[in-house]
């Protein structure tokens, strides 16, 4: 048994030479990624259309696959195209050579201004790389490049693949690539060669023929003729001849007070956003002995090129005044500092004697001593405060000297400059042309403020202040005069300059609701000092517009005390804990009407009520129970509420709470207008019931039916409707508490005193940071609308559609509270953009003299040539040489060969015998044209030929090299066609 068990362990310990090694493994995996993709077979598409490797659609697959431990990542680019007749994709070609071999021929698409390298150097419209995955690893030993090499013709003699596999060996940056293509019975081997320094004889097309023909090793004599393509670039930097009109940011000021107009935005790029022009002057066919190119002479002369082509190199990140304008501004909403700390904290502080006098000023409002009120008001001391602080700080010291704040303070307050501001309407003005564009209206998106409005004018405003009058002080000391103007106007009943009268505007700022707060609070407060001035009936300010009620200076807050003793259950929901008293004339008639009570106000109990407040008789209605005429009386108006106001009013709602006593308090809370309505309408209708109330209030709640009386009639009968009938709902407590009291002696809903000061100190308290985040979409508002101005001078398509991007974007960002400062960012630098687009037009405009053309035609092939260059990453130029924007270019190239040539400025303009020269012999042209450009920036070749290899009777193959030859760099591309099928 022993002697058995021995040779079967000797089985067990036999090595397995049949298992894969990592080198198959990868062969399979490269396989594996080709059949996933269906790159078997031999596909061919249509021919290729010319320029459709810049203008077509270009995509790729990517996977990943290992070589033992190290990655490399698989990628497949491919033009999109429509697939061709299926019926002939269902055939087998097996005589056809592959797509990308009759690529490499095709002379359609040579040189394209924006591909893949690979494309550029042998005319590919697919292919796949096989490159390592991370970006600091390479393929540096030769070794390790012939096994990749020989794994990459394995897989693609075992798949049948007919793409071209290459794969990037050494650095990346250096762009090498080696590869191949099979077929039936071919191949196309692509080899490369690039060097940091050229040698001498491989600087002009006979070097370059000459390797080519060694390369290919035909055995046929005479060597079948040689196609050739040339294109050589030219470099244009020197824009001396052209002064940019932009003026910089220093000079837009000028030294002088309002160099630049308040309310108005700078525009432009500050330096030339155009940096270079490169002209590609191209000689598409070409055959051998046709041209002469040798270290000695050449026939290649650009401006016989047949063919001229340009492109623009852009300036990176130009400055913008724009941008830089708002970029600016922004920068403030990072800072922490609040007004008094950027001021100076000690700004308030004064001598012993001065702040006694002070307090004895407000010490003097509580004596009966005969001092005139005016003298003692809030703004006098707010303004000797303003004194000792110029005194404090001196004039020298100010971030903002006295002309400059004037100008802005009148530019802000027009009115200011009458000796009396003005009494009329605050409103803007309605006759605007621009009050239902779409301009106009961007403040409804950008959540901002109207465009003529002081909100929009205050952020114009405080972004140049911060621009160009001492940053973020200066912004911090216009914003103090500003407080102490607000507060001004309100103390001597001022109305607040463009801003639309009525209630804040939930659609603008929060800044913009709160000056519109203010305006309100003025109006209110204006109206009833009025009417006690000058002594004559008035009706409830609250209610001005509104005919009917009289009230006299005496009795104007008589409502207050009437308060105190009637409707105390009710007192606690006002906006107002604070009543003001005084003195009243009509006592008798207070207590006479404040002890009338009575659940439901019955005939008998209001006999003796004569009605009160009423704006005008209700069509034909009448009351219900005495037939009188029903009456519409005058009410308060509801107060008007901004949106952090409704905001936190919602929230005290919130907290009460879903239970029954909560749903309670929440509802008397909001029933303070109602009740207020309810005491005005049975003033105004003494004798009145509930349905009578309900009528007019809210006729839905009052169903009428015609139903059949006792003697056989139709008769309307109504009634109110079940929500109203619910036992002590909320209409009927409110209408048993109600008294009748007109609305001119009830406690005023909305307490402008109160609500005056709460905006008052908001805006005092408000940091410079918090102030540029309420004005920063009225200054993007601002931005969009310069933009837009800008480019309707312009008129470029693709800026009007970023233009609309930018609106779409803005609109959804600037309707959050508090949005992202990455997304303000954006914002930002999209405008930047446009204005960086437009600041190039005009630049381009300016080289290529468009508004100078006479010839109409001239000028509007000129224009649609600059456009083609802001749009396009290259444009053909009609006519060449000989064409409008030719000429121009030809002359631009002279002006900076002469500046190179002699230091002598004269020689910035084109010589007087330019046009002589042009109608010169073609040699006298060609000889004084050499000096006209440069050295080529760079030298590209393509030559291609069809020609049999190895052996003479083996299938004529395509061959083809592409030479680039710049200063620092040379490199040539070869794909040389093999037939295998002897071989």
């Amino acid at each position: 048994m022993a002697a058995d068990s021995e040779p079967e362990s000797e089985v067990f310990e036999i090595t397995d030479f049949t298992t894969a090694s990592e080198w198959e493994r990868f062969i399979s995996k490269v396989e594996e990624v080709l059949n996933d993709w269906k790159l078997i077979g031999n596909s061919l598409g249509k021919p290729l259309e010319k320029g459709i490797f810049t203008s077509g659609a270009w995509e790729e697959k990517s996977d990943e696959i290992s070589f033992a431990d190290f990655k490399f990542s698989v990628t497949h680019h491919y033009l999109v195209q429509d697939s061709a007749d299926k019926e002939g994709k269902d055939e087998v070609l097996e005589d056809v050579i592959p797509q990308s071999m009759q690529d490499l021929l095709c002379m359609n698409n040579d040189f394209p201004p924006r591909a893949h390298c690979l494309v550029r150097w042998y005319g590919l419209r697919e292919f796949v790389v096989i490159a390592p995955a991370a970006n600091h690893d390479a393929v540096l030993s030769e070794s390790k490049c012939n096994l990749l090499l020989s794994s990459v013709s394995i897989a693609l003699g075992n798949t049948g693949c007919q793409v071209p596999l290459f794969v990037q060996i050494h650095h990346k940056w250096r762009r090498m690539y080696v590869g191949e293509c099979q077929g039936h019975g071919v191949r196309t081997d692509f080899e490369m060669v690039h060097l940091r320094k050229v040698p001498n004889q491989y600087t002009h097309l006979s070097g370059l023929l000459d390797i080519f023909k060694s390369k290919i090793g035909c055995p046929l004599t005479p060597l079948p003729p040689v196609s050739i393509a040339i294109r050589f670039t030219y470099v244009l930097q020197d824009w001396q001849q052209y002064f940019w009109p932009q003026q910089p940011p220093d000079a837009l000021v000028g030294g002088e007070v309002g160099g630049l107009e308040f309310g108005k935005l700078p525009f432009g790029a500050c330096e030339d956003p155009i940096s270079e022009l490169h002209l590609a002057t191209t000689w598409p066919h070409l055959t051998e002995g046709i041209i002469v190119d040798n270290d000695v002479y050449s026939d290649l002369d650009p401006i016989q090129a047949p063919h001229w082509s340009v492109r623009v190199r852009k300036a990176d990140n130009p400055q913008c005044l724009l941008g830089d304008f708002v970029t600016e501004f922004f920068k403030i909403c990072r800072r922490k500092e609040s007004t008094d700390e950027i001021l100076g904290r000690s700004t308030f502080e004064e001598e012993g004697r001065e702040i006694a006098d002070i307090t004895h000023a407000l010490s003097k409002l509580t004596e009966p001593a005969p001092v005139p009120i005016h003298k003692l008001s809030v703004s006098n001391m707010v303004h000797t405060a303003k004194k000792k602080i110029r005194k404090h700080r001196g004039v020298e010291e100010s971030p903002l000297n006295n002309d400059v704040l004037n100008t802005i303070l009148l530019f802000l307050f027009p009115d200011a400059a009458s000796e009396k501001p003005l009494d009329g309407s605050s409103s803007t003005d309605s006759n605007n042309p621009l009050s239902e564009s779409e301009e106009y209206n961007l403040y409804n998106q950008f959540k901002s403020a109207p465009s003529d409005s002081l909100t929009y004018k205050l952020a114009l405003c405080l972004c140049m202040i911060n621009f160009y009058h001492g940053g973020l002080k200066g912004v911090a000391h216009l914003w103090q005069e500003f407080v102490l103007e607000m507060r001004f106007r309100w103390e001597n009943n001022f109305l607040i300059p463009g801003l639309t009268s009525g209630p804040p505007d939930l659609r603008c700022c929060l800044l913009h609701q709160k000056l519109q707060m203010l305006n309100c609070c003025i109006e209110r407060k204006k109206a009833r000092d009025e009417g006690r001035k000058t002594n004559t009936s008035e009706i409830y300010p609250g209610d001005t517009g509104k005919a009917g009620d009289q009230l006299g200076p005496d009795n104007l807050k008589d409502m207050d005390k009437e308060k105190g003793e009637v409707g105390k259950s009710w007192d606690s929901w006002s906006d107002s804990e604070e009543e003001f008293f005084e003195c009243l004339s009509d006592t008798e008639e207070l207590k006479g009407n404040g002890q009338e009570s009575g659940k439901k106000g019955g005939p008998k109990e209001v006999a003796s009520l004569k009605p009160e407040g009423r704006l005008h008789q209700h069509g034909k209605l009448t009351l219900l129970h005495n037939g009188e005429p029903l009456y519409i009386p005058v009410t308060q108006e509801p107060a008007p509420m901004t949106e952090d106001l409704l905001e936190e009013q919602s929230e005290v709602l919130a907290k009460l709470g879903t239970s029954a006593e909560g749903a309670h308090l929440r509802a008397r809370m909001q029933s303070a207008c109602l009740l207020s309505d309810m005491e005005s309408f049975k003033a105004a209708n003494p004798g009145c019931f509930l349905e009578d109330f309900v009528r007019w209030y809210s006729p839905r709640d009052y169903i009428e039916e015609e139903v059949v009386d006792e003697k056989g009639n139709m008769v309307l009968k109504g009634e109110l409707s079940a929500r109203m009938k619910i036992p002590s709902n909320m209409w009927v407590e409110a209408w048993e508490t109600a008294k009748p009291i007109p609305a001119r002696r009830q406690r005023r809903l909305f307490d402008d005193t109160r609500e005056a000061e709460k905006v008052l100190h908001y805006l005092a308290v408000q940091k410079p940071a918090d102030l540029a985040r309420h004005l920063l979409p009225c200054v993007i508002h601002a931005a969009v609308l310069k933009v837009k101005e800008e480019e309707n001078l312009e008129n470029i398509s693709s800026v009007k559609k970023i233009i609309k991007q930018i609106i779409t974007h803005s609109s959804k960002v600037l309707h959050f509270p508090n949005p992202e400062d990455k997304k303000l960012e954006e914002i930002i630098h999209q405008i930047t953009n446009v204005e960086a687009i437009i600041a190039r037009a005009r630049s381009l405009k300016a080289k290529f003299g468009t508004e100078k053309c006479e010839q109409e035609e001239e000028k509007e092939d000129l224009e649609r040539f600059v456009s083609c260059l802001l749009e396009q990453p290259e444009v053909l130029v009609v006519g060449a040489g000989r064409g409008h924007a030719g000429k121009i270019i030809h002359k631009l190239f002279v002006n900076a060969q002469r500046l190179t040539e002699s230091s002598d400025e004269a020689a910035a303009v084109a010589p007087p015998e330019e046009e002589l020269k042009r109608m010169g012999s073609p040699e006298e042209r060609r000889h004084n044209s050499v000096s006209d450009f440069p050295p080529p920036a760079g030298r590209e070749l393509i030559l291609r030929t069809t020609v049999p290899r190895p052996a003479p009777y083996s299938r004529a193959l395509p061959q083809r090299m592409y030479s680039v030859l710049t200063k620092e760099d040379f490199r040539l591309a070869g794909a040389f066609s093999s037939d295998t099928t002897f071989f």
